[in-house]
């Protein structure tokens, strides 16, 4: 059964009946949920089920239309990473509306920098999680990790570089008789994009020699100093955050625009003076670009 179908709570599925993003214990607590989701290898969080995975009746448009990057936001706050790896989606479930918050996996477990405390009313407080601490999902409950927890998220970060060995070994077993296998330095790369250069390897030693430019000086922006780069020639009128750049890559498919964009398996996005030169060109011709995009990014 898929996760979206999901009729009880476990490992990988939560159910909340109701969510007020304006309270800061509901918010406290989904971060901890979110944070121990990641960490146990991604899910899937319903808001607007009951613990009998019926919908509740509650109305999950607040939900729907909250932004994303201010949820990103306030998990760095508590964590110290810019973690947005997860999307908020409508989902139908027996004919109601329900939101569903999509969770990624971290291959590095997250821990909390800062105590997730808030007033619970009387001058009370209550601790959702503590400084130090590194939630995981134990069933249908998060909670500290023990052990076997570290275990299993370094074990899943093994055969994730173990698949990337497999990969490279299926390539030699499958290549055809005759064919040699060449050790190449990693920054000449084998290229399937039509705008890549194409080249024809010799055994002249007097024939000039190509290679590939280091991804570190055509594209050597990550999006941290990307986002102070483009503000400041945005100037005073708009400042952008992290979401505007995700729904920019998705509706105008940078992964597919080498001259913006550049992705290794390992390694954050890094990007281009030209893709700043392009967004800050389409912001001066259109000062409802930033907002397009979002809108369009809504219906993708």
């Amino acid at each position: 059964m898929r996760a979206e179908e999901a009729e009880k709570e476990s490992k990988h599925v939560d159910f909340k009946s109701s969510f007020d993003i304006d309270s800061d214990g509901e918010r406290c607590e989904i971060i901890k949920d979110i944070v121990a989701m990641a960490n146990s290898g991604g899910g899937i969080i319903f808001i607007g089920i009951d613990d009998n995975g019926l919908p509740s009746g509650f109305d999950v448009s607040g939900v729907l239309n909250y932004d994303p990057a201010k949820l990103t936001d306030q998990i760095a706050k508590y964590t110290g990473e810019n973690f947005n790896d997860f999307e908020i989606v409508e989902i139908d479930r027996n004919e109601r509306k329900v939101a569903a918050l999509k969770i990624g996996q971290v291959f590095v477990p997250m821990v909390f920098i800062k105590p997730g405390t808030y007033n619970i009313g009387g001058g009370k407080q209550n601790t959702a999680f503590s400084r130090g601490t590194v939630y995981f999902r134990h069933g249908a409950k998060s909670e500290p990790g023990n052990s076997a927890d570290l275990r299993e998220a370094i074990e899943r970060e093994l055969e994730r570089v173990r698949e990337s060995w497999r990969s490279n070994v299926r390539k030699v077993i499958d290549a055809p008789i005759g064919y040699q296998v060449q050790i190449l330095p990693p920054d000449v790369t084998i290229s399937n994009v039509p705008t890549a250069t194409p080249i024809r390897i010799v055994n002249d030693p007097n024939a000039p020699a190509f290679r590939n430019p280091n991804p570190d000086s055509t594209h050597p922006h990550r999006q941290k100093e990307l986002l102070e780069l483009i503000n400041q020639r945005l100037g005073r009128k708009r400042k952008i955050n992290q979401y505007d750049i995700l729904c920019i890559r998705k509706v105008y498919k940078l992964e597919g625009q080498p001259q913006y964009y550049y992705k290794t398996k390992f390694s954050p996005p890094q990007y281009s003076d030209d893709f700043i030169n392009w967004l800050v060109k389409e912001y001066k011709e259109d000062p409802l670009f930033f907002d397009k995009a979002r809108e369009k990014c809504k219906d993708k």
